[in-house]
């Protein structure tokens, strides 16, 4: 008879992160154990399943992830009539994949003039950290992937240095859950309005019609006054 070395639990596919609706394979085995060979796994505390074995061939679970109760911490056991207490595997951690929601991209100003800078942020809301944003405009991208470790906003400082930085904005969004990048709405980023030079000039020449209105006003009373004395 073999005793029994501690069963070695693994993830079929490869990596422990899973999404919704997976079907996932987690394989439990013993290398040496005499059969026949009791496989049970374990979710924390609680017993999901258990496979008996006449051989040496590893024990197949099969799961279904469809909720978040689904992932966490999984283990397996394996005992046989030499080792009725059996022996424990180390554990193997289920992490659930949340898909990037649309990202929002704002601004700073949507208006600037050349030698400005400008702020742009952008952000989504939902998703499974690290979250990778790159920011875009027209089709051209104009930062290098920026890689947020936080559920916070990406930074990128524009400089307005030419009327070609004026134009069509936006940003996107994606993580390690496969094919879901997302985009913003576009936003557009417009040439800021010069002073007129000859609005100092109208507000000049509406001063001084002002003035001469109250001028006008003050003086009636002189003007009529004598004219009615003289009269009476």
């Amino acid at each position: 008879f073999l005793e029994m070395s501690n069963p070695t639990l693994s993830h079929v596919q490869g990596t422990s992160e899973v999404i919704m609706n997976q079907n996932v394979s987690l394989s439990c085995h013993s290398d040496s154990a005499s059969p026949p060979v009791r496989y049970i796994l374990f979710k924390g505390k609680q017993k999901v399943a258990t496979l008996n074995r006449t051989d040496l061939t590893p024990a197949m679970f099969n799961l279904t992830i469809n909720s978040a109760s689904d992932v966490g911490e999984y283990k397996c056991k394996a005992e046989n009539t030499i080792s009725s207490n059996g022996k424990y595997s180390k554990p193997v951690n289920l992490t659930l994949i949340e898909p990037v929601s649309k990202p929002v991209l704002n601004s700073s100003s949507s208006r600037a003039n050349k030698g400005q800078n400008v702020t742009l942020s952008c952000h989504s809301e939902n998703g499974s950290l690290p979250i990778t944003y790159v920011f875009f405009r027209g089709r051209k991208s104009i930062s290098h992937p920026i890689r947020m470790q936080k559920k916070e906003a990406a930074v990128f400082f524009l400089s307005i240095n030419s009327s070609s930085d004026f134009g069509t904005y936006k940003c996107k969004a994606g993580n390690s859950f496969p094919n879901n990048t997302k985009y913003s709405n576009s936003f557009n980023l417009t040439l800021a309005e010069e002073r007129s030079n000859s609005q100092p000039l109208f507000i000049s020449v509406g001063l001084i019609m002002l003035l001469l209105a109250i001028g006008f006003a003050l003086a009636i009373p002189f003007v009529i006054m004598p004219s009615c004395k003289a009269s009476e």
